[in-house]
């Protein structure tokens, strides 16, 4: 089995993709909204207030076309689209680029559209020169383990003038105290975390001048506490990253929750531009 066969099946071992589409029918029959999808298709830290503060970086008008890389099950995608952006979602995962289209069609406001969905790998992305006016990372870079062929591919589909904007987990002081497993990797096989000072020199060294740079690390934990808090209660939600991730996420979101308490990873956002 390939390195990208064994990431995908970290994430589609747990997947309930038929019985995640017979929830949404059955409990928002006029279609979902972004919030209701949320607890489900925004599953990096911070949720849809990170997902709005990342795309606040850009301006649709200047950024019309949009490249998500990591696109998981679209939350930022639709997000995107309804703020007037025309996204492409790649994703590695097959089963998520179907559950994201599905999960679209579903939605109280269709944005088809302004939306596509590739399934490709990062460091050969299948789009010409100078395609995109702006490139989106989302909790997805610490999953490939070529960072460097990855930025070089994002700033080569980007045209002159693009922007790259990022709302990513880097590795903090305490890397060493780090625990398994964690939403993006089971073990350490698939964590390629990079430290910040390592991801802004990967930037620079592909031509991107930084423009802004900001640690999120302590919104990150205050929202991960409240969000363990909610999944402690004996209420069950409607949807969960347990439809994605099945009882192994019971255990990620409290490593998750200590992985930031103890400085094992901080969570940064970035913008630059080419």
């Amino acid at each position: 089995m390939s390195t990208q066969q064994r990431l995908a099946e970290h994430y589609h071992q747990g997947l309930r993709d038929d019985a995640i589409l017979n929830q949404i029918r059955t409990h928002y029959p006029d279609g979902p909204t972004l919030h209701q999808l949320a607890p489900l298709d925004q599953l990096h830290i911070g949720g849809i207030a990170a997902s709005k503060k990342l795309l606040n970086l850009l301006d649709p008008s200047q950024h019309t076309k949009v490249l998500d890389i990591g696109s998981g099950l679209g939350g930022l995608m639709r997000q995107g689209a309804a703020l007037g952006f025309q996204l492409t979602g790649l994703d590695i995962t097959h089963r998520f680029n179907v559950l994201n289209q599905a999960l679209t069609n579903l939605a109280a406001s269709p944005t088809n559209p302004s939306l596509s969905w590739v399934t490709g790998d990062a460091c050969v992305l299948p789009f010409p020169e100078h395609t995109f006016d702006a490139v989106l990372f989302q909790h997805s870079l610490m999953n490939m383990p070529d960072p460097a062929r990855v930025i070089a591919e994002s700033r080569r589909v980007l045209r002159p003038g693009g922007k790259l904007v990022m709302h990513e987990v880097v590795s903090g002081k305490n890397l060493a105290e780090l625990r398994y497993p964690v939403p993006w990797a089971a073990s350490p096989e698939h964590s390629h975390l990079l430290s910040m000072t390592e991801l802004t020199n990967l930037l620079a060294a592909n031509g991107f001048q930084l423009q802004h740079s900001e640690d999120w690390s302590s919104t990150a934990l205050e929202w991960r506490q409240r969000q363990r808090q909610k999944e402690q209660t004996n209420t069950v939600a409607v949807l969960s990253p347990q439809w994605v991730f099945g009882e192994r996420f019971l255990k990620m979101g409290k490593n998750l929750l200590e992985n930031l308490s103890n400085n094992a990873i901080n969570v940064v956002e970035i913008s630059a531009r080419c």
